[in-house]
């Protein structure tokens, strides 16, 4: 009986034992640091979207193009204009700079807009390539040789353009000829260099050699950004040169602008003369200024 007892006391003694129990160890990294969990819900107020309430009304977007106040505007006569315009020209080659006329528009900016194409009284640019297509022997493509043009035909045009060699600046089609110049399929390659012949642009005509004579020394503009900009005369013309090429560019846009419908709100709102490396300046409309130089001393480079 007595052993029975001490070895249940032995039993019991191991059961209590600290070597008999193993206690259940947490890894370190199972329990999430309490600080990161703190600062992401400080931080989730912060990141928070914002919600814009549905009452709130939207910002109306201008309906049309931003126009500077002329007000307190510095504006300059034209020969003070060409002045400071041939003073950033120094040391430039006259040949490699010219003016340019920018005719900011009052306007909607969905609007249609201006385009047309002007001959100057002083041409600017004179060695224009002109591509006519029209029948080789016909009248007319000999009308078209004498009167200035440099490439006149049908499917040598046409086979031309389709091998990439587009050596023309400016191309015309006669009436008999645009069915057959829709049929070569050549928009894709014109069209983006914005060299095919529509009858919207006047480019299809029936009396090619005027239209030629026109092109030699004209010149095309449109409106972007209710801006209309045009080359408007070497840097060697003279004031008085660059007088009537002005007056007729901006005769011809307002021309442009009472063609369209009376319910089409445009107007010029100011010209601005600037050239290729010059910034532009804004003309009052005087030719010159009280303490302008003389025209003489701007005749000459």
């Amino acid at each position: 009986m007595a052993s029975t007892k001490s070895f249940v006391a032995r039993t019991s003694r191991l059961s209590i034992s600290p070597l008999a129990r193993r206690r259940s160890q947490i890894s370190p990294f199972v329990c999430l640091p309490c600080q990161q969990l703190r600062h992401a819900s400080d931080n989730a107020a912060k990141y928070k979207r914002k919600d814009t309430p549905k009452t709130q009304k939207k910002k109306k977007t201008r309906s049309t193009f931003k126009e500077p106040d002329l007000s307190n505007a510095e504006q300059f006569s034209l020969c003070d204009a060409m002045r400071y315009i041939r003073a950033f020209e120094v040391g430039r080659p006259p040949t490699s700079a010219k003016y340019e006329m920018h005719i900011k528009l009052r306007t909607l900016k969905n609007g249609p807009v201006v385009r047309n194409r002007l001959r100057l009284p002083h041409p600017v640019k004179t060695d224009l390539r002109i591509c006519v297509i029209c029948p080789p022997d016909s009248a007319a493509a000999d009308a078209a040789r004498k009167a200035g043009a440099s490439l006149v035909g049908e499917d040598n045009v046409f086979e031309a353009v389709k091998e990439g060699k587009v050596e023309f600046d400016r191309c015309i089609c006669h009436v008999d000829s645009l069915q057959k110049l829709n049929k070569a399929g050549l928009g894709r390659i014109l069209g983006p260099k914005g060299l095919m012949p529509s009858a919207k642009m006047g480019t299809v005509v029936k009396d090619v050699a005027t239209t030629v004579r026109d092109m030699v020394g004209g010149a095309e503009y449109r409106e972007r950004m209710g801006v209309v900009r045009m080359a408007i005369g070497q840097l060697g013309f003279s004031p008085e040169e660059m007088q009537r090429n002005i007056k007729a560019f901006v005769g011809e846009v307002r021309k442009d602008i009472a063609q369209l419908s009376d319910r089409i709100a445009k107007d010029v709102h100011e010209v601005v003369l600037s050239s290729t490396n010059a910034p532009g300046f804004s003309l009052n409309g005087d030719f010159k200024g009280p303490d302008s130089v003389p025209t003489k001393d701007l005749s000459t480079l």
